[in-house]
């Protein structure tokens, strides 16, 4: 495991603790507002006009107000729980050490995948005349799918078409094209060095190794730089102390827009 993945399995830890504890404090406040409700005779009106009114109305709010707690506790805990169970399932992290040789992965995937779609709806064409048993055999004696497969992939889909349609073979060679354009990225993130730039008030850095366009100021900017911030993509990050995006060549980009935005300030 390596420090992306351990930060992954602490933050999943995190939010399955968090949904445990709404869980726990739901079931906390439900029994006690059921407690209280037990306290009530079954079929007890409230005594209209009886001095003990007031307080009977108060009590059974406590009891209603208890009970929407302990509703919104639970869907507190279902919250934590779906973002929980999301970790790791967003596809393959740039902050991953290991993209580069995950995407490779699963780009080897792809292209055996597109590759074997050719063969098949080659396969499919040579005995086109001899008809769907016949393609049947000649596709499980490729080896390429089995039996039950091949008999699918005779079937004629709503439009008549058989074997792999020609947008399946589009959708995944766009996905082939687009992870490569990631791999390059990546491979030219890692070959980037560690950069600092000091400005009036401010210091712009780019760090590799965290993957990490940042920057750090004396004291809290002005509103109106925290909006040219966030308008450029930059976050807040409490644990960094600077206001950062994923380091890429559109966070370059608009660094220097918030870096002459700053510059501008300071000569005005």
């Amino acid at each position: 495991m390596n420090t992306y993945e351990a930060k992954q399995a602490a933050r999943k830890a995190r939010y399955e603790a968090r949904a445990g504890q709404a869980a726990q404090q739901s079931g906390a406040v439900a029994s006690q507002a059921s407690r209280m409700a037990d306290a009530i005779p079954m079929g007890q009106p409230i005594l209209v006009g009886h001095y003990s009114e007031g307080r009977d109305r108060r009590y059974r709010e406590r009891i209603s107000r208890g009970f929407e707690q302990s509703v919104d506790l639970q869907k507190k805990a279902e919250h934590y729980a779906r973002k929980a169970a999301a970790v790791g399932k967003g596809g393959i992290s740039s902050d991953d050490p290991a993209a580069i040789e995950k995407l490779q992965a699963k780009l080897a995937s792809l292209q055996a995948i597109q590759e074997t779609m050719k063969a098949i709806n080659a396969i499919l064409r040579r005995h086109a005349k001899a008809g769907a048993d016949a393609q049947v055999a000649a596709l499980v004696d490729s080896g390429l799918t089995y039996a039950e497969r091949a008999r699918e992939l005779v079937t004629p889909d709503y439009m008549n078409r058989i074997g792999f349609a020609p947008f399946q073979l589009q959708n995944n060679n766009a996905n082939i094209h687009r992870i490569m354009a990631r791999i390059k990225e990546l491979q030219r993130a890692a070959e980037r060095t560690e950069t600092e730039q000091a400005g009036d008030g401010y210091t712009y850095r780019e760090d590799p190794q965290e993957n990490r366009a940042m920057f750090l100021f004396d004291g809290k900017p002005a509103k109106e730089t925290r909006d040219v911030l966030k308008r450029c993509g930059f976050r807040w990050s409490p644990t960094r102390s600077a206001w950062v995006r994923q380091l890429t060549g559109n966070a370059q980009w608009a660094a220097k827009d918030v870096i002459r935005h700053l510059d501008a300030l300071n000569q005005a």
